[in-house]
């Protein structure tokens, strides 16, 4: 078993304030803040999403912070959602970096029958980063990559 090498306290920092980027979007988006998310994205931003992560050309692709609207407000089509992060491998390089994240991101709606359902996507995160003159660090492109879906009932 290897151990990762030891990183600087910069090096530390940043990939610490990453981690806090991905989180970030994590909680705007169960919170339907898309301002707040579509702020942890640079102005001339990529947003790629592969609704089948095999599939070689995206489903949909944006470009520019502003085109993320639409996106990040289609969450509101579920009464309830939690995007749950997992592990992430972050690689930083100066002012770029890149990294890859995992996430189960649990949707709950209700039919036109009332019926409750969940529906659990398992979700890849490719990201590029790039820290601004400020020192915080922003999504310069982000795919989505959806890996599987499962849709049930689910109780109240």
């Amino acid at each position: 078993m290897s151990f990762p090498a030891a990183v600087s306290p910069e090096e530390a920092a940043d990939r610490l304030a990453i981690r806090e980027l991905i989180d970030a979007y994590a909680h705007c988006a169960d919170r339907r803040d898309a301002a707040g998310q579509m702020a942890l994205f640079t102005e001339d931003t990529r947003f790629l999403v592969h609704m089948d992560a095999t599939a070689a050309e995206p489903t949909q692709e944006l470009r520019g912070r502003e085109s993320l609207a639409p996106v990040f407000d289609n969450l509101n089509t579920y009464r309830a959602t939690t995007h749950f992060n997992g592990q992430s491998t972050v690689s930083v390089d100066g002012g770029r970096a890149t990294g890859e994240s995992y996430c189960l991101a649990h949707h709950v709606s209700y039919g036109e029958d009332a019926e409750r359902t969940i529906m659990i996507a398992s979700i890849r995160y490719l990201d590029e980063f790039a820290k601004q003159q400020d020192g915080r660090w922003l999504f310069a492109e982000r795919r989505l990559m959806v890996d599987w879906t499962e849709t049930r009932p689910s109780r109240p």
